[in-house]
């Protein structure tokens, strides 16, 4: 019997045969090589667009929540600009953040992307004064290694490198502050916020938007940004800080040193992703100089009001108090006009309908350089205000939204746009007021969920 089935393990196995004699194993012909080649593609022209009942239907059972408090919508095909559903969209709502998609698409509209601010040194009244004479740029380093909070931001060593090599004795620092007008602190503001890290006085010259802390987002700021850029630039010329005082530069004042800001896009890029309050206030009065308005508060909402308008958006039931962070609980946006903003800068061949859409097919030419805005907003569960939402719950959506964020703690808002099972870009613009941010942004990220898996067609 040991004989027969060792013979049977012999004819099963083949201990003759090559394969066993190289471990049983055939070793077969290398495959070809495989060439990768990444690519990012355009969404399709001919996905299905969901039907206004089937899109209904699908986001009943997310829009019914109470988490939701007051809540406003509007949701566009992004290749037609049809709206596709709606609730409220003409009433106003507390944006928080997403002021800052008007003042975006303002900025690409009245200025070029490759502006820049410049913040300056010029000498003073005084033969041993000098006066630091803010431009608008809070993105100002005194980091060592000149790598602060805002990527490219020029660096107060280079003012310092400069005064020293123009041979001037000083003793007194200047800082001119005039560029700006009116109050520092907008209606709606408190200031629990400076202490809070969400804002600071808003002067056209700070040391990394005056973060205490330089580097961390949500340092406390100080009160006094422009003065203490001034002291900082003292301590770095070997000078006593209490030498430095507020002031204006005399007329006909020679330059001594000078740094640019990082170019407009990449400043809107970071504002946008990471929702700096600070830098939104300044590069609304960007918006107000180029509009011919006073670089203020005031001014600023009158010139992203102004620019908006000649584009040809609605912008009734628009109200701005601050220039455009959405910090303050007195602005009002409805939801239309964010959609028809978005739905605008994601319409193919730079053609949209910006006032109101009814989707009749009609479409006005609309800008170009709006669709710049997509480029800006935060990608779910990846990047900037979105990276820790869609991580846990609705994971769906993660990678296909892409959304600017606004949160207060009377307000919660999303905006933006989503590719959907279908292949479908849809805009969307999602308000909820009266609701802790704790139960409404959930609601807002499910709704944003169910619009990637619709497929409503």
């Amino acid at each position: 019997m040991v004989l027969i089935a060792m013979g049977s393990v012999a004819l099963i196995v083949k201990p003759w045969t090559e394969e066993f004699r190289h471990g049983g194993l055939t070793i077969a012909a290398a495959p070809a090589p495989v060439q990768v080649s990444p690519q990012v593609g355009p969404a399709s022209t001919d996905a299905p667009a969901p039907s206004r009942n089937g899109l209904a239907a699908a986001l009943a059972p997310v829009v019914g929540t109470p988490d939701l408090g007051v809540f406003a919508a509007m949701v566009s095909d992004a290749e037609t600009g049809e709206v596709l559903w709606s609730t409220d969209p003409d009433q106003p709502m507390i944006p928080a953040s997403n002021a800052k998609i008007l003042l975006t698409a303002a900025a690409l509209l009245a200025l070029p992307p490759d502006h820049r601010v410049i913040t300056k040194v010029v000498t003073g009244a005084a033969p041993n004064e000098l006066v630091l004479v803010g431009g608008g740029d809070p993105t100002l380093t005194a980091q060592p290694d000149g790598k602060g909070y805002y990527p490219g931001g020029p660096r107060l060593s280079d003012l310092v490198s400069q005064i020293k090599a123009s041979g001037r004795a000083v003793d007194t620092i200047i800082v001119d502050t005039s560029l700006y007008t009116g109050p520092n602190m907008a209606p709606g503001w408190l200031t629990e916020d400076i202490g809070g890290g969400s804002i600071a006085p808003i002067e056209p010259v700070m040391i990394d938007g005056g973060r205490l802390e330089p580097l961390r987002a949500y340092s406390p700021r100080t009160h006094t940004p422009a003065l203490d850029a001034g002291r900082r630039l003292a301590i770095e010329l070997g000078l006593d800080p209490a030498r430095v005082r507020a002031g204006t530069a005399p007329a006909g004042a020679t330059q001594v040193a000078a740094v640019q800001s990082a170019l407009l896009r990449d400043r809107l890029h970071d504002m946008m992703v990471h929702s700096d309050d600070v830098l939104a206030e300044t590069i609304a009065r960007e918006i107000a100089a180029a509009t011919g308005s006073e670089q203020s508060f005031a001014g600023a909402a009158t010139g992203i009001n102004t620019t908006l308008r000649a584009a040809g958006f609605d912008m009734t039931g628009v109200t701005l108090l601050d220039g455009g962070s959405g910090l303050s609980v007195d602005d009002w946006i409805p939801a239309r006009v964010l959609d028809r903003i978005m739905t605008a800068a994601a319409l193919p061949n730079g053609t949209g309908d910006q006032g109101n859409s009814t989707g009749n097919g009609t479409r006005d030419p609309a800008p170009a350089p709006l669709a710049a805005l997509l480029d800006h907003l935060p990608v779910a569960g990846a990047t900037g205000t979105l990276s820790d939402r869609y991580t846990a719950r609705d994971r769906d959506g993660a990678g296909w939204v892409r959304a600017k964020t606004g949160t207060l703690d009377v307000a919660s808002s999303l905006v933006g746009y989503v590719l959907d099972r279908d292949g479908r870009v849809l805009t969307f613009a999602l308000m909820s007021n009266q609701r802790l941010p704790e139960a409404s942004r959930p609601a807002l990220d499910a709704i944003a969920a169910t619009l990637r898996n619709c497929g409503c067609s």
